[in-house]
């Protein structure tokens, strides 16, 4: 562990009944990094972001956030100390405007002490300003995902969880989001992102490394984004 670690985690163990899906699992990333994480469904992406978050009890490891232990600490807790989880089909409220949705973000604020800090989410979704009065049920898929991630951005987290931000979105709505999780890093956060999308996700991250059975396997970094085939035998390997 290094002082720029934001998230460490060792030895990470987790089971569902009889069958373990994540096990022996050991991961760092730095500040300011894009760190992705694919593999086939069932490999344990999912399940490694919500035991960071607290949402599922990990059965045995570490989990450092900054140094100090989160692991078995509630949700709430590990948001208040600056992670925030876009979870995987947005859960966006439907019959709010995008601005109260955006509001419901301000919760896990930590340095809230003046106008709130909606502008970030404005900026990087000009969409979110323009249709703020608007239901957020009436927006299109690609639409509420920029709304998932706003809401998740304007409490400013150290660390932003992203599962599987492009399910379902046309590809230019893909592209839309991806361009804008390029500019999330240069506000000083720093993001974990679970993607099904392996081409996106390897030539956006630092590294990218393949789950194979609950544990690392191949690192892949943005170079190989112009390898496909490398990907595809990281993939079949798995």
């Amino acid at each position: 562990m290094s002082e720029s670690d934001v998230i460490t985690v060792r030895g990470l163990r987790k089971s569902y009944g009889e069958r373990t899906v994540v096990d022996g699992l050991d991961l760092d990333v730095h500040a300011g990094e894009v760190v992705g994480l694919i593999g086939p469904n069932g490999a344990g992406k999912s399940t490694t972001l919500h035991a960071i978050m607290g949402v599922l009890p990990a059965h045995r490891g570490e989990i450092r956030l900054h140094g100090d232990s989160v692991r078995g600490r509630s949700p709430e807790s590990i948001a208040h100390r600056g992670v925030a989880l876009v979870p995987e089909g947005r859960r966006i409220f439907g019959d709010f405007t995008v601005e109260e949705n955006l509001r419901l973000g301000l919760a896990a604020h930590r340095k809230y002490h003046g106008p709130e800090p909606l502008a970030l989410a404005y900026d990087l979704f000009p969409m979110l300003k323009e249709f703020r009065r608007r239901s957020a049920g009436a927006l299109s898929g690609g639409q509420q995902q920029q709304l998932a991630i706003g809401r998740a951005l304007v409490a400013e987290p150290d660390l932003l969880l992203l599962d599987e931000p492009s399910l379902g979105l046309a590809p230019l709505a893909v592209d839309d989001v991806f361009q804008a999780l390029r500019r999330i890093p240069e506000r000083g956060m720093t993001i974990l992102l679970v993607e099904q999308r392996a081409l996106h996700t390897v030539a956006l991250a630092d590294r990218t490394h393949v789950l194979v059975a609950g544990e690392l396997g191949l690192t892949l970094n943005p170079a190989d984004a112009e390898n496909p085939d490398k990907i595809v035998a990281a993939y079949l390997a798995s």
